[in-house]
């Protein structure tokens, strides 16, 4: 027999459901309380549901001591670099092979990563991939076109590419110790899908602002599901990792057999991370096979008016700014340090909480990864150094 539950904070109705399961609103405050207790941060995730990767998974090729084009020195000095900086993963690839792998803190190559906004990138790529299905007609498109429920709304301006840029008007990333905030809800509820389409509120109009938001990414997965009929765990699996040789993982879902969290919440092995970032190296293009549709690396690497520094997903290393933040280069929040100008002024990265971070260097075809916990405070990360002290070689 269902139960039809009501949860009430603080006086007010927070959400209400009808379910077999009755305990829905456990799972909602001990989450909220979980976060409250950690500064804004989910430590851990669960339901995961599984993603699927390569069926016959190999390792990528490493280099022998004769294709090394980085000395010793310089990747015994990277390698430093990450350790002291509390990583888990650290790995170095160029042109085919790779150049060092390394793992620290009892980690290995199947260690899952957790990626939190690694998983914006992972998103973009998930767009264009279905736009190479013929799924999805572009990043034009609206995205009210799947999310039909905004059809005749404010909210039916805000193209696809507006998700994935960070303008979408939506409201944009914060933190309240609010259980009935939007912020939280989004995130935390059993049924956060259903609050993104109809309760999330739109701050400003589609195209106009920058504002970094969870909320934007969540909604690709809704899209991706809409659009290719799958659900988002498998088409990632089957029609990204897989064609790529990735290893799989497991991603948080707001339910059992709910809706998964696009945003934020994937786990991978580090090197299935770098593999996306060759794919992007190579322009959605993996042993002859188009993934992603031509150009689509281009305009992912296109900044909007409104941040100069991210594009789709990814962020830009130009133009230089010592100190550039997830809420834009004047926005509030802490900024991370660069203390000089990346090397290869075409580079492009992925950048997570924690300074999770993937290079991409087309410039010299090169990819370096540093994934792990939140380093120290002191001395402060600085997101230059690892690019800087490999690509100088190449000089």
């Amino acid at each position: 027999m269902k139960k039809c539950l009501t949860i009430a904070l603080a006086g007010m109705a927070l959400i209400s459901a009808c379910s077999n399961t009755p305990d829905y609103d456990a799972m909602y405050l001990e989450r909220f309380n979980t976060v409250k207790e950690n500064g804004g941060m989910m430590p851990g995730y669960s339901p995961m549901e599984v993603v699927s990767g390569a069926e016959n998974y190999q390792p990528l090729p490493h280099a022998n001591a004769t294709e090394q084009p980085i000395s010793k020195s310089a990747l015994d000095s990277a390698q430093r670099y990450a350790e002291a900086n509390n990583s888990t993963a650290f790995i170095v690839w160029h042109e085919g092979k790779v150049l060092r792998e390394s793992y620290f803190n009892h980690a290995n190559r199947s260690t899952p990563i957790v990626s939190k906004s690694l998983s914006k990138p992972l998103g973009a790529i998930a767009i264009g991939r279905a736009i190479q299905l013929n799924k999805i007609d572009s990043t034009e498109q609206s995205v009210a076109d799947f999310i039909t429920e905004w059809k005749g709304t404010a909210k039916e301006k805000i193209k696809i590419k507006h998700l994935l840029n960070m303008t979408s008007g939506l409201l944009p990333q914060g933190y309240s110790t609010d259980p009935m905030h939007p912020w939280n809800t989004a995130y935390l509820s059993y049924e956060h899908d259903k609050i993104l389409i109809h309760d999330y509120p739109l701050a400003s109009d589609p195209g106009s602002e920058y504002g970094y938001s969870n909320a934007s990414a969540e909604l690709v997965a809704i899209i991706i599901e809409r659009a290719t009929g799958q659900r988002y765990a498998d088409f990632i699996g089957q029609q990204v990792l897989a064609p790529i040789g990735a290893a799989g993982g497991e991603i948080w879902v707001n339910r059992e057999g709910g809706l998964a969290h696009s945003g934020c919440c994937m786990t991978l092995p580090a090197e299935s991370w770098l593999r996306l970032a060759i794919l992007l190296l190579n322009d959605g293009v993996v042993k002859n096979t188009r993934l992603l549709p031509e150009h689509y690396v281009d305009v992912m690497k296109t900044p909007s008016n409104q941040n100069v520094h991210y594009g789709l997903g990814v962020w830009l290393g130009s133009p230089y700014a010592e100190r550039r933040g997830f809420t834009g280069t004047g926005g509030p929040g802490p900024k991370v340090l660069h203390s000089a100008p990346y090397i290869d002024p075409l580079l492009f990265l992925f950048d997570g909480n924690s300074n999770q971070v993937v290079y991409i260097s087309p410039t010299y075809n090169t990819v370096i990864l540093r994934v792990g916990k939140t380093p120290p405070k002191q001395p402060e990360w600085d997101n230059s150094i690892l690019p800087n002290i490999l690509l100088s070689e190449y000089l």
